[in-house]
């Protein structure tokens, strides 16, 4: 749908241009633009058609996360806008974890109360968020990465997996997996 998109713009471009140097310019905006929105989109997408879903089947535990993570979304875009930046899949992984580590604070707090309802509720959203998380790096997969690596140092092998692997591992178990060896 998006290449569609796409050939449109071009043939309106084509037709409606005079210049060489408008087309060119023009064909270089369209091709740039965009390029980290639709990785993104897809969480998002698929985050609105469970939330639909959860509304047909009139499921409120699932609602209200669906309700609470398209709304962190949202506000995380308009953030980024503001600075000129798009929302990347990083931003998207930071968002879900954040919520996960949000709900498991509040599932505590109801188990000391002895809330077993609520605390129910909570970790049927702690489950519902981890299904759009993607699957990360056990602390094998890290010990060979750092091992293939030159320079061993603590900052710079932080530095490393956190650009390159952003999102994809807990820093956590990076910093105990560097130390153990």
């Amino acid at each position: 749908m998006y290449y569609f998109y796409i050939v449109g713009q071009i043939i309106f471009m084509l037709l409606f241009a005079d210049k060489f140097i408008i087309k060119v310019v023009l064909f270089f905006m369209l091709c740039y633009s965009n390029k980290d929105v639709k990785e993104i989109m897809m969480i998002y997408d698929e985050i609105k058609k469970a939330n639909v879903m959860a509304i047909k089947e009139k499921d409120t535990v699932a609602r209200s996360i669906y309700s609470v993570l398209l709304n962190k979304f949202m506000l995380e875009n308009i953030k980024k806008r503001e600075q000129h930046l798009e929302l990347t899949d990083v931003d998207a992984v930071q968002i879900l974890q954040k919520t996960i580590k949000e709900l498991s604070d509040e599932l505590e707090n109801y188990k000391k109360v002895n809330n077993n309802e609520e605390a129910n509720n909570i970790s049927k959203q702690i489950e519902i968020v981890k299904k759009y998380l993607p699957k990360m790096m056990d602390s094998e997969e890290i010990k060979n990465i750092i091992l293939k690596l030159d320079d061993k140092s603590i900052p710079n092998v932080m530095k490393y997996f956190k650009t390159n692997y952003a999102g994809k591992c807990d820093m956590r178990l990076v910093q105990e997996v560097l130390k153990s060896i």
